[in-house]
């Protein structure tokens, strides 16, 4: 693993002190709500300084390079930086539901997953919790963790965040949620969300390169992008896989989720207060037939 170098050499030791000292006027996000964390002020994502974790297990349910036939340790963190009307997750990424832990006991619970052998620890909307997690692999590593590790993420991050995780995150697992900003900030409050979601995952490609699967068909390194279909076309799914064709190339590996149902405050919401047809999904199907993009996942 890249991280282990940078432990050896003291760089990953400094990434932490970096992080944290961000949390000081917290700007990890495009929100830039620039509240003192470190003091207990919270902002947009409703979280502090202490990591809040909603659950840590094995988890078999992910893309299949992920999941592999021992399951991915998944560790779901509170809170999140969009505010989407449509969320599944609702009680974990806005009611704040978790526990508060300290790094070392969150390192502790990542090495328990690898002792039950999961291939990768996978942590899900991680990004206002940044810093936590790099002092937590700092304290895992020296106790033997040696998993890849996987960045499962909104896609809603500054470049500037992105590259305190250069050569720390194996794998990059981002959400390409829209194609239009009005769309962005009405279901999800995430002002400007196209640009830096593309400039965000072209940096992540930048740092992993295209999925990379070992001998077993499992992950090592790469990036894998998802994109959920809404209804009615309001993610821009048209516009978003010609443009992952035209700059990240025909190679890239997408899953094409079409599992969207009205949760959250979608039932009252018009435009998502239903399921998708599976005439627009197999309308999706058709356009990564359309711009070659051959690489990834649909769902039956």
């Amino acid at each position: 693993m890249n991280y282990l170098a940078l432990y050896q050499s003291g760089e990953l030791l400094q990434r932490v002190r970096d992080a944290y000292h961000r949390l000081k006027t917290c700007d990890l996000c495009p929100h830039d709500c620039g509240v003192n964390r470190v003091r207990g002020e919270q902002g947009i994502c409703g979280s502090g300084l202490l990591p809040r974790i909603a659950a840590a297990s094995v988890h078999t349910g992910e893309e299949p390079p992920i999941s592999g036939n021992k399951g991915s340790g998944t560790i779901f963190l509170s809170g999140c930086s969009l505010n989407c009307r449509f969320c599944q997750n609702f009680p974990i990424s806005q009611l704040g539901n978790g526990q508060d832990l300290t790094p070392r006991t969150l390192a502790e619970k990542m090495l328990r997953l690898q002792r039950q052998q999961v291939h990768n620890i996978n942590f899900v909307t991680p990004t206002h919790y940044l810093p936590q997690l790099l002092a937590a692999l700092w304290l895992a590593i020296p106790l033997g963790f040696r998993l890849p590790l996987v960045w499962n993420s909104s896609g809603y991050e500054k470049l500037d965040a992105l590259q305190l995780l250069d050569g720390v995150v194996d794998i990059y697992l981002p959400d390409m949620k829209y194609a239009d900003d009005e769309t962005a900030q009405h279901l999800s409050c995430a002002p400007g969300y196209r640009d830096f979601n593309r400039v965000a995952v072209t940096g992540m490609l930048r740092q992993v390169g295209h999925l990379q699967l070992d001998d077993d068909g499992l992950a090592t390194k790469g990036l894998i992008i998802r994109h959920l279909i809404l209804p009615g076309e309001l993610a821009g799914t048209r516009e978003t896989l010609g443009w992952i064709a035209e700059n990240l190339g025909h190679e890239t590996h997408i899953s094409l989720m079409r599992q969207y149902f009205p949760a959250h405050r979608a039932p009252d919401t018009p435009g998502i207060s239903r399921k998708i047809t599976a005439q627009e999904y197999d309308r999706a199907v058709g356009w990564l037939e359309e711009f070659g993009l051959e690489n990834g996942w649909v769902q039956d």
